[in-house]
């Protein structure tokens, strides 16, 4: 039987530069609930990959996005990134180019984290693989500049 193939976003803040990308909190099933995850969800049969995460992300949090290259998986020749037994995911970097997220069915809580906070989620550990991917391509947040800098 062939592989189930998922979709999800590393949805960020911006696809040149990004410092922060979007977590979503799972609401089910009741084992996965409470983890924390990257949007997406399953390719129908016949669509095309970008087209489900498109689909996905309008269905779960209200948003239309920039789609940006794929985050491959690292090291072997596959297509995407494994997670349970029948199931490889496909990932690519996102920017929202319309709307603002918002929780859904799927998720209870969305967070904005970066690279700093990402691992202070309790991920799917499936997805750890991909949170270290995610961290390497993070730039660091500055630091504000000392009071009395601005404008002076």
């Amino acid at each position: 039987m062939p592989d189930q193939l998922v979709v999800a976003a590393v949805l960020v803040d911006d696809l040149v530069r990004p410092t922060r990308a979007l977590a979503a909190r799972r609401t089910r099933p009741p084992e996965l609930a409470g983890r924390w995850e990257l949007p997406g969800g399953k390719v129908e049969p016949g669509e095309d990959p970008v087209d489900a995460l498109r689909r996905e992300l309008a269905e779960e949090l209200a948003v239309e996005v920039e789609v940006g290259e794929e985050l491959v998986s690292p090291g072997e020749a596959l297509v995407g990134w494994p997670l349970t037994a029948g199931l490889v995911m496909r990932v690519w970097w996102c920017a929202i180019s319309s709307g603002e997220a918002h929780v859904g069915e799927a998720h209870d809580a969305l967070a904005w984290v970066d690279a700093s906070s990402i691992n202070d989620l309790a991920w799917l550990t499936p997805d750890l693989p991909l949170v270290d991917a995610v961290v390497a391509r993070l730039a660091p947040v500055a630091p504000p500049p000392p009071p009395g800098t601005l404008g002076s």
